[in-house]
This record gives C-alpha cells, structure tokens and sequence, in this order.
C-alpha cells in the first residue's frame, strides 16, 4: 500500500490523486519529483549512507533538483535536527548512533524538502521499547507542528492506537474501524 501511495508501484488498474492530480499518470521524472519534493519516506531500517556523516545524509533529498545546499536548506536541517536532539552528533556516520540516533536522523531526512506527506512503514519496529514510543512522539509532534499528514504502516496496535484513525488491511481492503 505504501509502494502505492509513494509511486514506488504503480496500480495495475485505478487511479491514485494527491491533492486533485491523477498522478499514475506522469512521466518517470514528474514521479521522481514528486516523491522528492511531496513525500517524505521512513522507512523500518533508517537507510542511512554509511559513508556519509548525518549531515550529509539529511541533506542528501535537496540535491536531485538542486547544484548546491544553500543557506535555507542547512538552516532548516540544523532546526530539525536540534529539534530532534541530534545536532551535536551531526558529523558522526551511522556506524556511530544508536538504533534511535539513526531513526530520528531519517525522519529528518524526510522533513527537509518540507513534504506535504511522511508515509512511514514499520518506523519502530527495529527499535526498543522507550526508543519506539520516543520515535512516536517525535513523528506526531513534527506533523502537528509541520501540518504533515502521517500515514504509518505497522503491526504494533499499541503505536497504532495513538494514531488519530485505524485502518485495519484484511484480505485485500481497508477496513476503518475508529
């Protein structure tokens, strides 16, 4: 379902709208930007670069359709990223964060092109417990003060009840059970 809203897959039949726009049908660029620029994706495993330092990878989705990182991109970066508790470990790699560190450095990842919509999908599964619920809190707090619509795919019912609606998937439907 998330490969479907996020156009990773493309329907076979049906139609899929964000904000009024039929978007199965634009042309392979036009998908690549609109997942850059109206998506943000997290994603269980964080998908850090391991080359790269947390700089580096929150600001990697400003550069397919930008030359350079200007001013406003690293200001935004260094908000979210004080924001979330992470700036004094900005130069480090992944290798060196904890399973939390690295979750919460790809959530901000996903808010820096300021996406319209964050489609998580198991977000903390890999996680322990206070990690998890720290990472739920941190996702509701960022979309209510970002108006980000959240949708999180997950088998946890205990994150699924702090969400504002419950979609159940069985046997091919959604069934909405709030």
């Amino acid at each position: 379902m998330l490969n479907l809203i996020g156009t990773l897959d493309l329907p076979d039949s049906g139609e899929i709208y964000f904000k009024g726009k039929e978007i199965t049908r634009y042309s392979q660029k036009e998908l690549a930007h609109f997942r850059n620029r109206e998506l943000g994706f997290v994603f269980q495993l964080h998908h850090l670069l391991p080359q790269c330092t947390m700089w580096e990878n929150v600001l990697l989705p400003v550069l397919p359709f930008q030359k350079v990182v200007g001013k406003p991109e690293k200001e935004w970066a260094e908000h979210l990223l004080r924001k979330v508790g992470l700036w004094e470990q900005r130069n480090q790699k992944p290798s060196e964060l904890s399973g939390g560190e690295s979750q919460r450095t790809a959530v901000v990842r996903a808010l820096m092109n300021k996406p319209q919509l964050i489609l998580a999908d198991e977000p903390t599964g890999a996680l322990d417990e206070q990690n998890a619920e720290n990472l739920t809190d941190l996702l509701q707090k960022l979309s209510a003060e970002e108006g980000i619509t959240l949708i999180i795919v997950t088998h946890s019912n205990e994150l699924a009840s702090q969400m504002d609606k419950v979609f159940h998937l069985k046997n091919g439907f959604l069934d909405y059970t709030n």
